[in-house]
């Protein structure tokens, strides 16, 4: 209950806050709100499960937060309060891997056409494996989303075994839904109810193995949504036809030519000689004109050099191969094979074995999964992988190397996140294809309901993966796995654990690694383990802590109810990596760990304590093997002076804050600190992410905090830090000669002595690869970027910025410009926001805009350039609360191009009198979203030709008729003194226009304006076959729609409101084709 008020909290301001009375509390508590909300939804324990606890006690902050939101929203003016809004997937942001074929153009098309027939509501795509269709899918999803076919796009995978809660909570999160029940069947209820409220929907079901019943996900469709349309894509068509799918698409494979271009691109052949691009083609060939069997082959060979005879024996080991079964895998298996014998090359006899082991370690994980690298590196460390790296973070690298080999080879997926990888469902066949026979064999069953009876079967196997088993079956109290040396066990739900016995464990006497999830278990069994390297329990109850195994050397407890770690932790003499969490907001979870016992645990290399955990840092100087550490500490537990941090290679550390995992190596966060910073000496040599929030005493980064520049730092977070006036302080007797240089992220919140960033000589380098800049709540700040004096390298100026992308600007009384430089001309997005005294925001020596554009506070004029100059990257512009905005570009003396803006937003200009002049308009063939919101004064869209200032040089020169050919989506409300809308000539200006609403507008008389000069026939007939919603409401000035003696047809027309417009003349009609009508009367 808590996480569902919170979430309707965060819900209910999102879109508002910014509006508030108060910006600075608004946007402070909604940050806030957020944040713990974003903690929610992405906090999980080591990436394997979501810690249930961490996300109950997050929900309770949040709902700290509902009644400073209430109270906001009670001060504040806001029109409505609403749901938050469906957001489009990141599968569709981009599809890199699409191909642009014939039959994946033909599929397409004929999608395409589906979707927009009436008559259909399921689409089926199907084909062998590996031949694209996720990829197709997804290009499906891209296309709908950019031609706006559905307000809401949506895609899922439901694989062999489809876990419905997953793909429920992916579907919810996607609609802002915060279920209230936990049954599956009261979560498919609650989604049905929210997917009825859309109009319409898009849904794709990806990796569709059998019949299923979308009723079950909570997913509405046919005569329950009409709106609603699915694409589902599957191996085999039967399943399209036991679908009901009312159109049945087979994507085929590539045609020879098409084959060879992609393994050409891919294999990187271009510009060899003819005879070897002719034994590669064959080669290419034999992938059978599969997109993967293409990629993978291609990826494997490239860059192995191979000369003439190279290829000529790829090319002999792909026929020696032909008597791999191919019954389930078709013609991808020989591939995939070829491939994975390819690992080898380069590589000795170890290496090769180990790169094959990591990638068969990927295949133990569940079908369509993200894969947390962490967890391979303990297994991996666990089975004994690279035995010649000593340490464990030379193993980590080399397991990390080995899995970007396995990524180039196109065996593995990469996703977001440095994080994680994807293993693609049919490799994970191949490989477990691979290890089906022989001496080393592998199982992987998901949603087990009872033991296997042929337990003896069992023997064989050296790794057994058992995914979401049912806590109602009866494990055997012993079995002989004597070859078993990995075993991953996990119970299907973690409030009803999965119960194994204590001697369960005991004759597994080859076990090195053993993951076990939502399992209760008791350690007696272990003595009998003497090869266990690696034990990792999730949101597990055990019940005996295992001091007896000797050889381990990774143990990672995560939620694990355990009694008190005492002195039997130190009999584990040979552990090197030791991790323990718990839930960090609970008071009583709070672990208790002897005191003086992590000095003795002196092997250890790498230790992470992400819960609430007291002990003596002291404690930390006698691990003189340590490279890695993760604290969550207080400010009471720096009590002793004279301690400093050793030097680490890998650490993250919070003081008074909450623990969040970070994909920067070296990361520290201070909060609420008055002390010396000395302790972090050590520390500030190679961070790469830090934060100091509310820290006092320092005037200064470099050289107070970091006296050597503080060069590996990439993101700096500064907040409240009330005693910090500059960045850098550098004279010529003072500080290092290069400081900052790698800095990529600056984000200064509420630092109220904050004068500027540099102070002084500007270092070498200086924020050389500054990418994004915020700066929001600083009282003095006056410039941001003024470089007085350069350092004797005279390249520092034409260095500094050129990297610079963003630009975000918030509550700056007192800034009077941005910089006082010549800045390298890149592509900026800037987003302003009272910025106090500057009245000019752009001048020539302005960055170039990048897409997305904010201008908000107090400024006459946006653009200010002399002559031609074009803005070619600004693809959204939203101009709002510019109280003293009177024009956005100066008339005829400047020619600003907008040639790829889509969207224009104004809102809150009260004294700009017109948007476009008549030479700028021509330039916006791409505008599709016009929305103009409170504009007082605004007269006119577009300044007509005879208010042209006859002053101006261009006055009568260069005029091309005004026309918006992409314009889809018009809204035009509370502009009290405009009187039309558009000038209406002899061709037509919105050809495209799909959506009308004016509302408010006082003194509008016209929506079209007939221009004066031009000449009409009686009753002249003008279309707009696009046109499908059309309101006009509160217009008390309204007398035409369209001008006298035109005849408008709205062929396409499903909405019309007219509403309080009384002197409206105009009368619409519906004739026997069900189209709308307009006539003006005369």
């Amino acid at each position: 209950m808590a996480e569902s008020l919170a979430s309707a909290a965060v819900e209910n301001v999102t879109n508002q806050a910014m509006e508030c009375a108060s910006p600075y509390m608004a946007e402070k508590e909604l940050e806030e709100t957020q944040n713990l909300q974003d903690e929610i939804d992405r906090v999980k324990c080591f990436k394997w499960c979501p810690q249930w606890g961490w996300r109950y006690c997050l929900s309770k902050k949040l709902e700290e937060k509902t009644p400073i939101i209430s109270q906001l929203l009670g001060t504040s003016n806001f029109a409505q309060v609403g749901y938050r809004g469906s957001y489009q997937g990141i599968e569709f942001i981009t599809s890199m891997d699409f191909m642009d074929s014939v039959s994946s153009k033909s599929a397409l098309n004929q999608i395409m056409e589906a979707i927009n027939a009436k008559d259909v509501n399921m689409i089926g795509l199907y084909g062998m494996p590996g031949v694209g269709k996720t990829t197709l899918a997804k290009e499906v999803g891209k296309h709908v989303g950019e031609k706006k076919l559905f307000n809401n796009v949506v895609m899922f995978t439901v694989s062999q075994n489809p876990n419905i809660n997953e793909i429920q909570d992916k579907v919810a999160d996607i609609f802002g839904l915060k279920f209230q029940t936990k049954t599956q069947e009261g979560r498919a209820e609650e989604l049905w109810l929210r997917l009825k409220v859309e109009k319409d929907i898009f849904i794709i079901v990806d990796n569709l193995w059998k019949e299923i019943k979308l009723e079950r996900f909570g997913i509405p469709f046919g005569v329950e949504h009409e709106g609603c349309k699915i694409l589902l894509t599957t191996r085999h068509q039967q399943v399209c036809t036991k679908m009901n799918c009312q159109k049945e698409i087979h994507l085929g494979i590539l045609s020879e030519d098409e084959a060879w271009v992609l393994f050409r691109d891919q294999a990187g052949l271009e510009g060899n000689s003819s005879a070897l691009n002719n034994e590669a083609k064959e080669v290419a060939a034999q992938c059978k004109g599969l997109p993967l069997a293409i990629v993978v082959v291609a990826r494997a060979l490239k860059g192995e050099g191979l000369d003439l005879n190279g290829w000529k024996a790829v090319n002999q080991r792909f026929k020696d191969s032909r008597h791999l079964d191919n019954e389930v895998f078709g013609d991808v298996l020989q591939p995939l094979k070829l491939s994975y014998d390819y690992l080898k090359k380069g590589n000795n006899q170890t290496t090769e074995n180990d790169i094959q082991m990591c990638f068969l370690l990927c295949s133990l994980f569940p079908e369509d999964t993200e894969i947390p690298i962490e967890g391979l590196i303990m297994c991996g460390i666990g089975v004994g992988l690279f035995p010649n790296a000593n340490s464990i973070e030379d193993k980590r690298n080399e397991i990390g190397m080995a899995l970007k080999k396995l990524q180039k080879s196109g065996l593995l997926l990469e996703i977001d996140g440095a994080e994680r990888i994807r293993m693609h469902d049919v490799v994970r066949d191949f490989a477990h294809w691979l290890t089906s026979t022989g001496e080393n064999r592998i199982m992987v069953k998901d949603k087990l309901k009872e033991w296997p009876d042929m337990v003896e079967s069992f023997e064989c196997y050296t790794a057994i993966a058992l995914w979401n088993c049912s806590s109602n079956i009866k494990f055997p109290d012993k079995v002989e796995f004597s070859k078993l040396k990995t075993l991953f066990l996990e119970g299907e739900d973690w409030d009803d654990l999965l119960v194994v016995s204590s001697t369960f464990f005991e004759e597994m006497k080859a076990l090195q690694v053993l993951y076990l999830r939502n399992v209760s278990f008791s350690a007696k069994g272990f003595p009998s383990l003497p090869n266990l390297k690696t034990l990792c329990c999730d949101s597990c109850e055990l019940k005996n802590f295992p001091s007896s195994l000797t050889n381990l050397e990774i143990l990672a407890l995560f939620d694990t109810e355990i009694d008190e770690i005492s002195e039997e932790l130190v009999k584990l003499s040979t552990l090197k990596y030791l991790r323990l969490s718990k839930d960090q907001f609970y008071e009583e979870s709070e672990m208790r760990i002897h005191p003086s016992l992590l000095s003795r645990l002196t092997s250890l290399q790498e230790l992470h304590l992400q819960s609430k955990i007291t002990i003596n840092l002291l404690e930390l100087n006698s691990l003189s093997c340590l490279t890695a550490l993760s604290l969550r500490l207080s400010t009471d537990q720096f009590s002793q002076e004279d301690f400093v941090f050793p030097k680490l290679q890998m650490y993250t550390i919070v003081v008074n804050g909450d623990f969040t995992y970070e994909s920067a190596f070296r990361t520290l966060k201070i909060h609420d600190f008055s002390s010396s910073l000395s302790a972090f000496s050590n520390l500030f040599y190679n961070v790469e992410k830090l934060k100091l929030e509310n820290v006092s005493g320092q005037k200064n980064i470099v050289p107070s905090i970091g006296e050597m520049g503080v060069n590996e730092l990439t993101s700096l977070k500064l907040q409240s830090c009330d005693d910090m006036e500059f960045l850098t302080v550098i004279t010529r007797d003072q500080g290092p000669s290069v400081a900052l240089c790698n800095l990529v992220e600056l984000n200064i919140r509420s630092m109220v002595s904050l004068k500027g960033l540099c102070f002084g000589l500007s270092p070498t380098r200086f924020l050389q690869n500054l990418k994004q800049v915020i700066i929001k709540y600083c009282q003095q700040l006056q410039v941001i970027f003024q470089i007085d004096e350069l350092s004797e390298n005279v390249q520092c100026q034409i260095a500094l910025l050129s990297n610079l992308a963003i630009l975000n600007l918030d509550l700056l009384p007192n800034l009077e410009s941005i910089w006082k430089l010549e800045p390298s001309h890149q592509e900026i997005e800037l987003v302003l926001r009272d910025v106090g005294n500057s009245h000019r925001l752009c001048d020539i020596d302005v960055p170039v805009l990048n897409k997305d554009c904010i201008v908000v506070g107090n400024h006459k004029e946006v653009f200010q350039v002399q002559g031609e100059y074009s803005f070619p990257s600004i693809e959204k512009l939203c101009l709002a609360n510019l109280l003293e905005l009177r024009i956005i570009w100066n008339d005829f003396a400047q020619v600003v191009t907008l040639g790829n803006l889509t969207t224009l937003k104004l809102s809150d200009c009260k004294k700009l009198k017109y948007i476009f002049s008549p030479a700028t308009a021509p330039s916006l063939l791409h505008l599709m979203d016009l929305f103009i919101k409170g504009c007082d004064e605004l007269e006119r869209i577009i300044l007509a030709k005879d208010q042209v200032s006859s002053s101006s040089s261009n006055a009568n020169t260069g005029l091309q008729p005004l026309s918006f050919p992409n314009l889809t989506k018009v809204i035009v409300t509370n502009c009290g003194n405009l009187k039309s809308l558009f000038p209406f000539g002899s061709a037509p200006v919105l050809s495209k226009l799909e959506s009308l609403i004016v509302k408010r507008n006082s003194k509008l008389e016209q929506v079209f304006k007939l221009e004066d000069e031009l000449e009409v026939a009686a009753e002249e007939e003008m279309k707009f076959d696009k046109l499908e919603r059309l309101t006009l409401e509160e217009l008390p000035s309204l007398i035409h729609f369209c001008p006298k003696e035109y005849h408008i047809v709205l062929s396409a027309l499903v909405e019309l409101k007219v509403k309080d417009c009384p002197k409206l003349t105009t009368s619409f009609f519906v004739d026997a084709q069900i189209f709308v009508h307009c006539i003006a009367k005369v």
